[in-house]
């Protein structure tokens, strides 16, 4: 049987594991201080300039509904990447990453409804292990390009003509 695998990068969330495409990470950094812009969702922290690129910085504990804690030695950003004719990118802020696994087409399960704790919309499925279930995120509804234009608009605002 020639099943082909995908690779997720797992990271934590209040002790859950989520998976992301590893073929959207571009990178992950270390927590650092952000741009805070004002009247945008709790859950954006703001924007850092990485290489001339203006990257939103998105919580995904407080993204999911859940409260916002301190940041600590483990928290990392996890930059995606999503190719196009426009490319967006985005800075997910998580509470560690855990590792890279390879995921098979029959390990994915449809996700279930998660109720107000998780949008189901950015989930893509349930990777079944014998010692757990990862939650796949879907990378593409994560870097949703009008809702990041618009949270980008904010960081950036345009020039008002006097």
């Amino acid at each position: 049987m020639n099943e082909s695998a995908e690779e997720y990068l797992t990271f934590f969330l209040d002790n859950e594991e989520f998976g992301v495409d590893i073929l959207r990470v571009q990178e992950i950094m270390v927590w650092s201080p952000v741009t805070a812009i004002p009247g945008t969702p709790s859950y954006l922290k703001g924007v850092i300039n990485l290489r001339g690129v203006i990257v939103p910085i998105v919580d995904m504990r407080e993204r999911f509904g859940g409260v916002a804690r301190e940041y600590g030695a483990t928290t990392v950003v996890i930059v995606l990447r999503m190719p196009g004719e426009r490319a967006t990118v985005l800075g997910l802020v998580v509470d560690a990453v855990s590792e890279v696994y390879k995921v098979t087409n029959d390990q994915v399960r449809p996700s279930p409804d998660f109720g107000s704790e998780i949008n189901n919309q950015f989930v893509h499925g349930m990777a079944t292990f014998p010692d757990k279930v990862i939650i796949l995120l879907d990378a593409s509804k994560l870097l949703n390009a009008n809702e990041l234009y618009r949270l980008t608009r904010m960081a950036v605002p345009e020039k008002s003509v006097s």
